[in-house]
């Protein structure tokens, strides 16, 4: 069973957020048997050439590439499937005009310009030969939208009904600072809005996805809920939680100086 083919069927799968390019990586994480990995190049500092390596490690470790860009445009998304990205997030979308770029450089790349308008909007119908083309040119290309903002949540039917998405990943943080909320993850108002993309999602027929940087008990929670792709963490977050864990457990035991300790910086939420 593809990637596609397992998303679409409701099927659990499992990843992290990765935002270095240590070359020794992809065999760590492959490793642990993940799905997929979700590449950040919203708030991490890749280059193209960064970007292509990644995507060609971990595709050769048989983990599947999902590449956030930094916004919805056709050229950003095109490039992150040259580089070797299965699937493409635009974050923070808020317009049907966002979702249309998303499909249009996905699932009917290579044409852009005024004949993909064309197209995209109903004004023209795709010729059969030129369908067949674009599908097979296309194939297993998955488009994804980041739902995270009130404003999002008032259209979500009609941002979700676009012919060709394939998922909505959830970005806990922007959502609750949008809803005034900030972090309040455990908040009525918060679950409610949650559930509200899932059950919105899934009455579509579109795979469901979420991102926390903390313990695995709120995946495993929204995963009951109806949430079958999990990116849990990053790398870097992770690394920091085990480091101070196994430290702190030092200096309980020997009674070393914590004088050194700061506050580590949060890791960028979906």
């Amino acid at each position: 069973m593809s990637f596609k083919d397992k998303i679409q069927s409701g099927k659990l799968v499992l990843g992290t957020c990765v935002t270095s390019n240590n070359p020794l990586w992809p065999k760590a994480l492959a490793s642990s048997g993940l799905d997929f990995v979700f590449i950040d190049t919203e708030h991490i500092s890749l280059s193209r050439k960064d970007l292509a390596t990644l995507c060609d490690a971990y595709k050769g470790r048989g983990i599947v590439p999902i590449v956030r860009v930094y916004k919805a445009d056709h050229h950003l998304i095109c490039q992150a499937i040259d580089a070797g990205a299965t699937g493409v997030v635009i974050p923070y979308v808020e317009s049907v005009q966002d979702v249309q770029v998303l499909i249009g450089a996905t699932k009917f790349r290579p044409l852009k310009g005024e004949k993909l308008n064309l197209y995209l909007e109903g004004r023209e119908k795709v010729p059969p030969e030129l369908g067949n083309y674009l599908a097979n040119y296309n194939l297993g290309h998955l488009s994804i939208v980041n739902i995270e903002s009130i404003p999002a949540l008032w259209q979500l039917d009609e941002l979700l009904s676009l012919k060709g998405l394939d998922g909505v990943f959830i970005g806990p943080h922007d959502l609750s600072v949008s809803m005034g909320i900030p972090e309040a993850y455990d908040h009525p108002d918060f679950i409610k809005a949650v559930r509200q993309i899932i059950q919105t999602s899934r009455k579509l027929g579109l795979m469901v996805g979420i991102h926390f940087s903390e313990t695995i008990e709120r995946q495993i929670f929204w995963i009951k809920e109806g949430v079958n792709m999990v990116v849990h963490s990053s790398d870097f977050a992770l690394f920091t939680q085990r480091l101070n864990e196994d430290l702190d457990c030092v200096r309980d035991n020997f009674g070393g100086a914590d004088t050194h300790k700061q506050k580590a910086p949060k890791n960028p939420a979906i």
